[in-house]
């Protein structure tokens, strides 16, 4: 346990320095905000970098309308607390602009829709630079990106052409147009995402511990029923069960896993003896074998 702490010691240093390192370069950083785990361990990183100035950023939440209520609950809750700015822009304001196109359906989803609703904040709002809490380890196709990843003036990001980043030397130069998404705890993995929030006692979202829901089973996974959001046939029967959920996204793409951790330890204990990844439960990483890397190629975070 205590080389476990030691590990996220040195982690938390580098994201400071990462945190740090945005503020010096880019004039016009924001975090990107979601109300999950990942996200909350950013703020945290961000008050302890700026300490005792308060996080001299704004959050950005891409708000699909069809996020989990304990997390918007929240998020609104730790913005007023914090006393930060935070942004929302809605996917349903492109829909009803016909921008995009809602899907339908048995998988359909908005995740893949944020895309459009992010760029076009980023474009309003003059960003620069990105933060966000993507790990190297959830997904091959974020495996590859470097700490600051350049993003095109279209939003789009070419896995073949990357900067080098030696002896942890950040290179924050762009050019017009440009803009650079940050991940200051790339390099860290779920159990290290968890293990942090024992140890800082940060306070995380209801949804993520044991608790009742109405929920059906479809293609192994077990999704919520507790609204009318996730498409349901009528043959798939509704059951209360005992569930959390590992990841929190889009509720039509996230389903929940069986537990009864109640709390964060019992959470660290039960990472630890996972064998299934933590995106096992999100259907929208399984529509291609290159889902993820399809949607960063089109500007997706």
């Amino acid at each position: 346990m205590n080389d476990t702490i030691l590990k996220v010691g040195a982690l938390e240093s580098e994201a400071i320095y990462i945190l740090r390192e945005v503020v010096a370069q880019f004039e016009k950083p924001v975090l990107l905000f979601s109300g999950g785990k990942d996200s909350i361990t950013l703020v945290r990183l961000a008050q302890k970098a700026f300490y005792p100035a308060k996080i001299p950023f704004p959050l950005l939440h891409i708000d699909t309308g069809h996020n989990f209520s304990e997390t918007i609950e929240f998020r609104d809750r730790l913005v007023e607390e914090l006393g930060v700015e935070l942004i929302v822009r809605n996917v349903q304001d492109n829909i009803d602009k016909g921008r995009v196109k809602e899907e339908t359906g048995k998988y359909a989803s908005r995740n893949m829709l944020q895309t459009e609703t992010l760029l076009d904040a980023i474009e309003e709002f003059g960003f620069d630079a990105c933060i966000g809490g993507a790990r190297r380890d959830e997904e091959k196709a974020r495996a590859k990106e470097r700490i600051f990843s350049v993003r095109d003036d279209f939003g789009q990001w070419d896995e073949k052409n990357q900067r080098p980043e030696l002896f942890d030397m950040l290179n924050g130069r762009i050019d017009l147009g440009q803009n650079v998404r940050v991940f200051p705890i790339s390099n860290w993995t779920e159990l290290d995402v968890w293990t942090y929030i024992e140890k800082e006692g940060i306070e995380i979202p209801s949804i993520y511990f044991a608790h009742q829901r109405s929920t059906f089973v479809r293609d192994g996974l077990i999704w919520s029923a507790a609204d009318d959001i996730v498409y349901r046939e009528e043959d798939e029967k509704v059951e209360e069960r005992t569930v959390r959920f590992r990841t929190v996204g889009d509720m039509s793409c996230t389903a929940a896993v069986l537990s009864t951790a109640s709390d964060v330890a019992t959470i660290v204990s039960e990472i630890r003896e996972s064998s299934i990844s933590e995106r096992g439960a999100r259907i929208d990483d399984k529509r291609s074998e290159a889902a993820m890397e399809k949607r960063k190629q089109q500007g997706y975070f």
